[in-house]
């Protein structure tokens, strides 16, 4: 009994942790943004027209305003490298578009590329600077002296954009390099007349990063203080604002998949600054207290990261910010798991396959374990009779029970927990899994079986959304119950209808999970179905 409740507790914790997000979602439990409605080449709204300038992003009433982008006197200025297209203004530097060049908005052919940079967050001026709390690329008088870069393999370039603030002179120097998505600057600050003491502020902003995710990607806030990973998800926190202090390595905002950062290279004394406006995520890194001698110049330095959560170019950026990728508490499982679905990859070219494969793997290192488990469950099953025979006999003296059930296993031998023992030691791989499949830029737009049999119906085109037509859930729902036929029923009739009713939960819930989680959840119940018959026929 003892066992079968532990085992009950297990399925209702994982209904818990996993179903949560998408109860909450469907009831309208979780703020969600507003959507983004203005298309590209429309105008701003009045609304649009006057935000909040991002220094002021954590104010409790946002009722200051201060001017957006406005095009000054000038000309765009385009960076294209086998990764992206960048378009900037060169009245201060702002960025207009980021165009990824191997990464689209959906699996349909001509879909356009994703941009990084709206029309809407546009107008917020990402890459913008603030000095002093205002926006230098409406305040200041700015100048450009080059053309447009193009930029082949293993090559870099820079652009110098030159301008007066507030009585300083502004030098911006931004380093774009061919093969990362790292942008590095050099901002030299030299006074006008006598010394000055400054606040510089960094700025990205994009708008929703995950239109398509579900309550499974979320376009949030997030950043690394003191090497610790913190995140607001929930959209009325982030339209409040969020302020952070201290030694900050970034600020960023993201989604499963791609993520907008500022990282200062002097990471002391940082103010991270962020807010949900008008549908658009804004981030601002500012350094207080800059000094800047009398006749002399200062040099602060910030990187940035527009572009996916590509792991290999992650792991080579400064500041941490490949902790950006972060897989929760099971993150030294899901490391190496991500790992492995990547070696299985290069050989077979299909990520469905390959979360096959790391099935097939994850199963064969815990089969002594799931075999240890299946044979605890058939000897617990040969007791039912003796036991029932206990409850018939002491049902109103539960010590009594107990007592003579302790006796029945010590004679025996049999170890009332050793059905479930093994599955709690799983349950930490299967989130690891899980929150390595969820956060894999790797399985976006991957596809496994592109069309249904014999149809030109699409179905598992993208592993990192649903199934169209739910039939990898509804089978996977199914094979749970065969599960359950298999496993020797619980003695209580309570417990049997709650186990019972376990896959008809689950199904509820993966109805909506990306496929590739449900095509390694129907591999490893597939697997765990054959090793129970297995044992059936042999005993």
């Amino acid at each position: 009994m003892e066992s079968k409740r532990a085992i009950i507790a297990i399925a209702l914790s994982f209904v818990v942790l996993v179903g949560w997000s998408y109860l909450a979602d469907h009831m309208g439990w979780n703020d969600q943004p507003a959507p983004q409605v203005q298309q590209e080449g429309t105008a701003p709204s009045a609304s649009q027209a006057a935000p909040q300038s991002a220094s002021q992003a954590a104010a409790p009433a946002p009722r200051a305003e201060t001017p957006v982008f406005l095009p000054s006197a000038g000309r765009e200025v385009t960076v294209v490298t086998p990764l992206y297209k960048a378009v900037l203004h060169s009245g201060g530097g702002v960025l207009k578009h980021f165009s990824l060049t191997r990464y689209r908005t959906a699996i349909t052919a001509g879909a356009p590329a994703v941009d990084m940079v709206d029309t809407a967050s546009t107008v917020m001026s990402p890459l913008g600077l603030l000095i002093n709390g205002q926006p230098s690329w409406n305040t200041g008088q700015w100048s450009f002296d080059g053309g447009d870069l193009s930029l082949g393999a293993g090559q870099s370039g820079v652009l110098t954009f030159t301008g007066e603030v507030d009585g300083v002179r502004v030098v911006r120097e931004l380093t774009f390099s061919a093969d990362t998505y790292l942008i590095s600057e050099k901002v030299r600050l030299a006074p006008l007349a006598d010394a000055r003491t400054v606040r510089l502020g960094f700025t990205v902003g994009t708008g929703n990063l995950s239109p398509n995710g579900g309550q499974y990607d979320h376009t949030r806030v997030a950043w690394l203080h003191d090497g610790s990973f913190s995140e607001k998800t929930s959209a009325s926190d982030l339209e409040k604002g969020v302020l952070e202090t201290g030694a900050l390595s970034w600020g960023a905002v993201m989604s499963n998949y791609f993520l907008v950062a500022a990282a200062p290279v002097d990471t002391t004394g940082v103010t991270l600054k962020g807010k949900l406006q008008e549908s658009v995520y804004r981030v601002a890194m500012e350094r207080g207290d800059v000094s800047i001698p009398a006749g002399g110049e200062t040099t602060v330095a910030c990187n940035y990261w527009f572009g996916p959560k590509d792991r290999g170019l992650l792991k080579e950026a400064p500041n941490q910010l490949a902790e950006a990728i972060n897989l929760g508490w099971f993150s030294i499982i899901a490391r190496p798991l991500v790992d492995m679905l990547e070696f299985f990859h290069k050989y077979v070219g299909n990520y469905g396959v390959a979360i096959i494969l790391l099935t097939v793997v994850i199963k064969l290192v815990f089969w002594p374990l799931s075999h240890k488990s299946y044979k605890s469950m058939e000897q617990m099953k040969k007791l039912q009779p003796m036991l029932q025979k206990l409850r018939e006999k002491h049902g109103d003296d539960r010590e009594k029970m107990n007592e003579e059930m302790m006796r029945l296993y010590k004679t025996y031998k049999v170890n009332p927990a050793g059905g479930c023992l093994p599955m709690l030691v799983q349950i930490p791989v299967f989130f690891g899994l899980y929150q390595a499949l969820l956060n894999a830029i790797e399985l976006r737009h991957a596809s496994f079986i592109t069309h249904l049999p014999f149809t030109d119906m699409v179905w598992l085109a993208d592993l990192s959304a649903k199934d169209p037509y739910y039939i990898t859930p509804i089978v996977m729902g199914a094979t749970m119950l065969l599960q359950q036929k298999l496993t020797p029923a619980p003695g209580d009739p309570t417990q049997a209808k709650i186990m019972m009713f376990m896959p008809v939960v689950f199904t509820f819930m993966f109805l909506s999970f990306p496929s590739g989680l449900v095509v390694y959840w129907l591999c490893n119940n597939v697997l765990s179905i054959a090793q129970q018959w297995w044992m059936l026929r042999k005993a």
